[in-house]
């Protein structure tokens, strides 16, 4: 009996029930600010201590594509209140989406940090584009004063997307593309220290039915911008949304959706050369997802190993059970596990937390921006893990 009360401790402990998690704060709520959507959260700390949080403002309906803007708020007292809304990018009636912030701190020419955004546009919806019938392009803006105002948007997409359409023409034909979601990162130390580096995704060639057109890759600068170079794709087909960080040993970590849906896990891949190839892509069976995105980042070291947060709807049917994990170990286990929010009624809410973004708020504190209640809005807690 005393070895099953010690196990039954340690496992509650494990799973968070004990975790001090603040109160929800709401930051985007569809129906407001002229919005009747707001879906695909990113978030990041800038150099003083704000957080900035992005999100794709669906003008008319929640649909993927349409009238979407990229929009922000920035919170001054670690995600207790939040400013009123500021929209970044406008591209007319068509979508801009995906945003993916990362904070520049190695461009000696910008001491203080500069703010890269990294974005998509498209002109049509994600089926349609797959079957040749639109384009995507991949932009970025980028801030030097807290993203309070932004540079004129750089098309990168010669240097990050294979289109076959006018006037890229390239024979490799990509069709459908996404940054990441959710944040950037950039390499922090070792050979790559301040390589910026974008997790994404791509579709090639003709659609297929179970969806092994699509493939995740990552691209990267290490120039600050001035160029960008593209990543190796995955060897495993039907890896689709990706995120990514930083490892040992200058190692990095990709870790994707399945959008095939066989098998009802997240996928991981260990590249040696800070994201360029990839050693050996698998399906990481402890991390269950239901065919959704997740988010991958490193708060630190410890004993020489990255110190991972991932956050994902750790649930194998629905859009739920949003899950905070930690790894001591590179992602080789994940000892640390806290539900952030679910609902026993997945029939009623079968979507009820979805996209997230985490980010360090301090030593033993990660910030969680998430979807919930069947994206009726984006939330926003914090978590002490440890």
């Amino acid at each position: 009996m005393k070895t099953y009360l010690i196990f039954s401790s340690l496992f509650l402990f494990s799973c968070g029930l004990f975790a001090q998690k603040s109160e929800k704060v709401s930051v985007f709520t569809s129906g407001q600010d002229s919005y009747a959507s707001f879906r695909i959260p990113a978030i990041i700390k800038l150099p003083h201590g704000e957080l900035l949080a992005f999100a794709e403002g669906r003008k008319k309906n929640a649909e993927d594509f349409g009238n979407i803007d990229i929009v922000s708020k920035i919170s001054k007292d670690g995600g207790k209140t939040w400013s009123a809304i500021q929209k970044v990018v406008d591209v007319d009636s068509l979508q801009a989406g995906n945003p993916a912030p990362v904070v520049d701190y190695w461009d000696p020419e910008y001491p203080q940090g500069r703010i890269f955004l990294f974005y998509n546009t498209g002109n049509n919806h994600e089926n349609l584009v797959r079957q040749g019938k639109g384009l995507r392009e991949v932009w970025y803006k980028t801030s030097t004063d807290d993203g309070k105002t932004w540079s004129t948007p750089v098309n990168i997409t010669k240097s990050v997307h294979r289109p076959s359409q006018e006037p890229y023409k390239y024979t490799e034909d990509w069709r459908s593309y996404a940054n990441t979601p959710g944040h950037a990162m950039q390499i922090s130390s070792g050979r790559y220290r301040g390589r910026i580096y974008v997790a994404a995704n791509h579709s090639s060639g003709a659609p297929k039915s179970d969806f092994t057109d699509y493939v995740s890759h990552g691209f990267f600068t290490d120039n600050h911008g001035q160029s960008f170079q593209l990543s190796q794709s995955l060897g495993l087909l039907g890896s689709n949304e990706a995120t990514a960080a930083e490892l040992s040993d200058n190692r990095l970590l990709l870790n994707a959706r399945n959008q095939k849906g066989d098998v009802r896990t997240r996928i991981a891949a260990i590249s040696s050369d800070g994201g360029n190839t990839w050693d050996k892509t698998y399906y990481e069976t402890s991390l269950p997802d239901p065919v959704c995105e997740g988010s991958l980042l490193s708060i630190g070291y410890r004993q020489g190993k990255s110190v991972l947060a991932f956050s994902n709807a750790a649930d194998q049917e629905n859009r739920n059970h949003l899950t905070l994990r930690i790894s001591f170990d590179e992602g080789l286990t994940w000892p640390i596990s806290h539900e952030i929010e679910g609902t026993n009624d997945p029939v009623k809410y079968p979507d009820f937390t979805a996209y997230s973004d985490i980010v360090k708020l301090d030593e033993d504190r990660i910030g969680v921006l998430y979807e919930r209640n069947d994206y009726a809005e984006i939330a926003f807690v914090s978590i002490k893990w440890e």
